[in-house]
């Protein structure tokens, strides 16, 4: 989940099955109490309905809070981030960065680093699309170094220029599950 309407959907979803979410962020919904096996199949069944799924395995979830906290990052707090990236995801999962890092890996076939370049490529699409910042303003908005650094690494992603790319109408952007 990743806006305030996923979460929404995703509230209605347990609601609408008689579930009261105690609270549903980002990627955790917390229950008062467990369910049973019959209402997690339909819960599940009503959730992909929405293009959701329900992690249970350790595995599945450790990398789902992996991508929550860079989709966080990304979105809300990347100028206000102060430590490195690996150091964050360490501390908020309590888990040694060289241990997340190699099960991302192997189960995404990509790094974290990787995942976290192609969700602020995705975040600089939207705003170019939006047009209402510029290209420096976005760059220091997602804390590049410079609108260089930002530009190269733009090119090496998507393989257009930002400049190029706000003049593309035709190219859509990805949504955030599909990276």
């Amino acid at each position: 989940m990743v806006c305030s309407r996923c979460k929404m959907v995703v509230k209605s979803v347990f609601e609408n099955m008689g579930i009261i979410p105690l609270s549903v962020e980002l990627g955790v919904v917390e229950l008062e109490n467990d369910i049973q096996e019959a209402e997690k199949q339909e819960l599940l069944k009503s959730l992909r309905g929405f293009g959701f799924d329900l992690i249970d395995d350790k595995k599945s979830k450790t990398i789902d809070k992996i991508k929550t906290l860079i989709i966080d990052v990304v979105q809300n707090k990347n100028n206000d981030l102060k430590i490195n990236l690996s150091d964050y995801i360490s501390q908020e999962l309590h888990q040694d960065y060289n241990t997340l890092s190699n099960l991302f890996s192997e189960v995404e076939n990509t790094t974290i680093e990787k995942y976290f370049m192609n969700q602020k490529i995705e975040k600089v699409k939207e705003l170019i699309i939006y047009d209402e910042l510029s290209l420096s303003e976005i760059a220091y908005s997602l804390n590049y170094s410079s609108v260089s650094h930002l530009s190269n690494q733009f090119k090496k992603i998507t393989g257009f220029s930002p400049t190029y790319f706000k003049n593309l109408k035709s190219i859509k952007r990805r949504q955030i599950e599909d990276l």
